[in-house]
This record gives structure tokens, sequence and C-alpha cells, in this order.
């Protein structure tokens, strides 16, 4: 049986425990928590955790039947100012050394740009880019071997380093570790032109590329808009094969988490309900 559950940051800002509350109505079997995000009451920043604090807020959520499958540190791990690019893999490294306190053993990330805001650049998907970011993931990986974390890569397609299924498999070929893993977002995959073809063979294509790899879902909607992808919508209200998507991580990754993006507070109990009916 998949797993579903959500984004905290979605439910808003607040303190670990009126957090907790406000999810646990949904029911959501885990959560995706960036600190930064949704607490009120941690920054996230490097040198504020501490085994303590993690701890309070795993609490705060396992007292609600509520698990942390994911900790989300977005950073930009090829930001062209090497200080603020320092200052990044530092918190990340951070975020990592604390997961299990967490207990969550995935810290998560997409994969940057050469603009520091992570938008499109001419050159993000170059060689000398991809080697950047090689360096900066072998680094993170390294701490996380140490630390019995896994660091969750997120692939997004046009503007990030790893904009494609052939470059997230050339990542885990070059960072050969099982403290990487990859979180999968079938629509950030999705090139801005549209899915290339029929569904099934876009889907199979990731899992048959790193499939044993995936340590989490996200799971949210698109529309083609204009000839362009919209990428922002609710699970179940756009164009993606929702059915067939749930099969094959049903068949292919069992009791997985498959964390619903954009569910709002308006929506969510819909969208979890319809994830869960066709899941079975």
């Amino acid at each position: 049986m998949l797993q579903f559950g959500l984004r905290a940051h979605d439910f808003g800002r607040l303190r670990a425990g009126a957090l907790a509350d406000a999810l646990a109505p949904h029911k959501p079997a885990s959560i995706q928590l960036a600190l930064s995000k949704a607490l009120t009451d941690f920054s996230g920043d490097a040198g504020t955790l501490s085994p303590g604090a993690a701890r309070s807020v795993r609490d705060a959520f396992a007292s609600r039947n509520i698990a942390i499958s994911v900790l989300g540190c977005y950073i930009n791990p090829i930001h062209p100012d090497p200080v603020k690019r320092e200052a990044a893999l530092r918190r990340f490294e951070e975020h990592l050394r604390y997961a299990r306190d967490f207990g969550c053993p995935v810290v998560g990330t997409e994969t940057g740009s050469l603009n520091p805001d992570c938008s499109w650049h001419p050159d993000t998907a170059g060689e000398r880019a991809f080697d950047e970011l090689t360096e900066s993931v072998g680094r993170l990986v390294r701490v996380a071997e140490r630390t019995g974390a896994i660091v969750g890569i997120e692939p997004v397609a046009h503007q990030h380093t790893v904009h494609s299924v052939a470059r997230m498999a050339e990542l885990l070929r070059r960072v050969p570790s099982p403290a990487l893993g990859v979180i999968w977002d079938p629509v950030n995959l999705i090139p801005l032109s549209g899915i290339p073809g029929a569904q099934d063979a876009f889907f199979r294509e990731a899992l048959d590329a790193f499939g044993n790899r995936i340590v989490a879902v996200h799971l949210k909607d698109f529309r083609m808009v204009s000839g362009k992808k919209d990428g922002t919508l609710p699970a179940g209200t756009g164009g993606l094969d929702l059915p067939l998507l749930l099969r094959l991580l049903a068949s292919r990754k069992p009791g997985i988490d498959v964390l619903l993006e954009n569910a709002k507070p308006e929506t969510v109990a819909d969208s979890l309900a319809l994830a869960r009916r066709l899941s079975g």
C-alpha cells in the first residue's frame, strides 16, 4: 500500500504543535518538512539545530501519528557565489547530521542553476555546471554516509542542472553511493513543451533508469497552456494519468511515501481521497 502524505508548508508557517494539529485531521502518513518554510520556532539555519530540537519536532508530529519522511533543505548546490554556496552546503550538512533525530533519514534538494535564484541559465545544462554539481553532491553524500542519512535529489526539467532522466542516471553513476537517492516528481520532469509521447513510456523510462533509487515521490498535476506546461495543479485536477502512475508505483515501489504538493487546506481532502481511492 502506498503511503500518502503532504508537504507541511502548504498549510502555512506555524509552531510545530500547531502545524501538526492542522495536518492531523487529514491523516497523512507522513510529511515533507522544510524547517524554514513550515516552522516559526526553527529556522533551519546552520548552527541552530541540535538533537533535542530535532526530537521535539519529531515528537510533535509523531504524537499525531504523522511521520517525517523528507526534510526539505532546498539549496542551490552550484550557486555562482562561492561564499553563499558554501553556506548552503553547510546548512544541508547540518540537516544530514540531525536527520535521524527527526526520525527521517532523507534530506532533499533540487539541483540548482548558475543563476542565484535557480532560474533558467543557458549554461546550466552544460558539463561545467554538472561537474560542479557532482562535486557538491559528492561532498554531501560523504557526510550522509557517516551519519546514516540519505541525500535525496529531485530532478527538474528545463532550468535545473539535473533536468532529465538521463542526467539523473548519470549523477547516480558518478556518485556511486547508497547514501544518494532520488525524490521523483513526474510533473517536474515533464519538459516545458509537454510529455514527448505516451505517459506510460514517460513513467517507465524514469522507473527503469532509477526506480531502485527512488526514496520518495512528489505528486501534483499539470496542464498545457499556450503550448507550455503549467505544473502547479493539485493531484487529480489536470492531465496527468494518475491511475496509471499510482498502479506503477504500487507495483514497483510498494509502501513508498507519496507526498502531495500544492494541496492547500481547501483542496487537500479531495486530493487525498482521490489518491487513496485510486490506489485501492
